[in-house]
């Protein structure tokens, strides 16, 4: 099922969602980058956001739906948009040349002379990360693409029933369907230090691709690293940025990733527009909402509690508005209006 965009004062309590309570999310604080910042975007009442298009793969699950369309391509984002979503979430991270791609994971893992090998997404040129997977040439073989799995760590060969070739953010403005909005969660590793000057360089690849070929397409971004949220809001005032949190669920260095309060507190001093929280989080702290809420943020939500992939439209998960054949992790949960 879909989930409504609500004002929080209207929710007496998190289960307890009233039928006519719903609302435009909007924020004086999301333009559409027409009069330098001060317009507001106007969204739908209902808004499903497609993680990584038509759902993320895990491949040692025998679930055939999370095995169905490559995670993060142009085919799944517009089988997305086939289903009905507002917007799609994808990982974007800069090549070595500079080059906006999108894909999720730190390592890109192939077989080279009968051995498993990895080399780290950034430290390759554009035309390396492309030779990994389906090539778009026909006649062309790309090099064997694996991926560990989700929580077990087992190598995995990467297939699925529908493949398609990884993309650039370039390619995905022009050939995604331009009704659909982009989710862009800026894509660091959790484990890296990074100096402002190393994101700022990264953001600015970038946002010069979002700059050139948005158009009208509705943009957000997100981000789980603290600074690069921070710098995006710095670097740029035309779209919504929101800081991704788990809420506590794993403990970081870096404190500001640890809490909804902490969250709340690096939004307010960095002019964000919002939190994009783990539900669990929510849930184990209720009392966050009232903070975000006085703090005029908004409040999307994501995770497994949302994402029962035996759920239908009637159940305790949600799919595709309705049948329930997607895994459309990532949707708007409670949101403050200003």
């Amino acid at each position: 099922m879909a989930l409504k965009a609500v004002n929080i004062s209207d929710v007496p309590c998190l289960d307890q969602v009233p039928e006519n309570a719903s609302t435009a999310l909007n924020s004086g604080r999301f333009s559409n980058g027409k009069d330098g910042g001060k317009a507001s975007l106007k969204w739908p009442k209902f808004l499903v956001i497609g993680h990584r298009g038509s759902g993320m793969n895990v491949l040692q699950l025998p679930d055939r739906r999370l095995k169905a369309i490559k995670e993060n391509s142009i085919l799944s984002f517009n089988t997305a948009a086939k289903f009905g979503v507002d917007f799609v979430e994808f990982d974007v991270q800069v090549t070595k040349d500079d080059c906006p791609v999108i894909f999720h994971d730190n390592f890109i893992l192939t077989i080279e002379n009968s051995e498993i090998s990895e080399r780290r997404l950034t430290e390759l040129t554009l035309a390396e990360f492309l030779s990994y997977g389906p090539q778009t040439e026909p006649g062309n073989v790309g090099k064997p693409l694996l991926r560990k799995g989700y929580g077990d760590g087992k190598i995995y060969n990467w297939k699925v029933e529908e493949d398609d070739a990884s993309c650039t953010l370039e390619v995905a403005f022009q050939k995604v369907n331009p009704t659909l909005g982009f989710n862009i969660e800026l894509k660091f590793d959790d484990h890296i230090v990074y100096r402002d000057e190393e994101l700022i360089h990264v953001l600015q690849a970038i946002l010069k691709v979002v700059f050139e070929h948005a158009k009208e397409r509705p943009i957000v971004f997100s981000t789980f690293q603290p600074d690069a949220a921070r710098l995006t809001s710095m670097l740029q005032s035309i779209y919504p940025v929101f800081f991704l949190t788990n809420g506590g669920s794993e403990i970081y260095k870096d404190v500001r990733r640890n809490s909804l309060e902490e969250a709340v507190k690096l939004c307010s001093s960095c002019g964000l527009q919002g939190i994009v929280s783990e539900v669990k989080a929510v849930f184990r702290n209720p009392g966050a909402i009232n903070t975000i809420r006085e703090a005029n943020l908004s409040l999307l939500t994501y995770g497994q509690l949302k994402s029962d992939l035996h759920a239908t439209s009637n159940g305790g998960g949600w799919g595709d508005r309705g049948s329930g054949s997607r895994d459309f992790r990532k949707s708007v949960g409670l949101h403050q209006a200003s």
